[in-house]
């Protein structure tokens, strides 16, 4: 099957030929796993990358336009699939960094937790894309990316909101007394 094109070999596929398909999967999983490893630096990464690209393709061949190169095509679909496991991995990973937190004494447990009373008392005045931005930011730990997709609004936005939010935050906390001026 060596001697046939991309386009033979996928429209061969398409007739049921799977042996066509494999193929492909020969003459391009090298550089599929290379793209996919480079990105995420993990060979188990990659690995899984590889294989759920190739199953897209496959699951989705009849959508190949043949006027573009086979490799493009895949390698599209390669590119798409290693960001999506790069923000999996993303959020997964400051969720364990969360969890693995260190162990704090009983006193300064409760020092955080009645001046975590105080910041709530006080957020529930600020205005609610204040608010949320705090939230996501403060007590989330979400990245300015992320916080600008949860909002869908742009990443300047969010930096220009969580300022003017830490503002109205200052401020009623140094109204209320909680904060010193200085």
């Amino acid at each position: 099957m060596n001697e046939y094109s991309d386009n033979e070999l996928v429209q061969q596929c398409l007739k049921g030929l799977t042996k066509a398909f494999e193929e492909l999967v020969n003459r391009y999983q090298k550089s599929v796993f290379n793209t996919a490893y480079r990105m995420t630096r993990s060979t188990t990464d990659a690995e899984d990358i590889t294989q759920l690209t190739f199953i897209k393709a496959y699951e989705n061949l009849r959508t190949f336009n043949p006027k573009y190169k086979f490799f493009s095509w895949i390698y599209r679909i390669a590119v798409n699939e290693t960001l999506n496991a790069i923000k999996i991995k993303d959020r997964f990973s400051s969720l364990d960094e969360r969890a693995n937190g260190k162990v704090k004494n009983p006193e300064d447990i409760f020092e955080e937790n009645e001046m975590s009373e105080m910041i709530q008392d006080a957020l529930v005045e600020m205005t609610v894309e204040h608010h949320a931005v705090i939230v996501l930011k403060h007590l989330q730990h979400f990245s300015y990316r992320d916080i600008a997709y949860i909002l869908d609004i742009p990443e300047k936005k969010v930096k220009s909101r969580l300022y003017a939010a830490r503002q109205q935050l200052k401020e009623i906390l140094l109204r209320k007394g909680i904060l010193n001026h200085g």
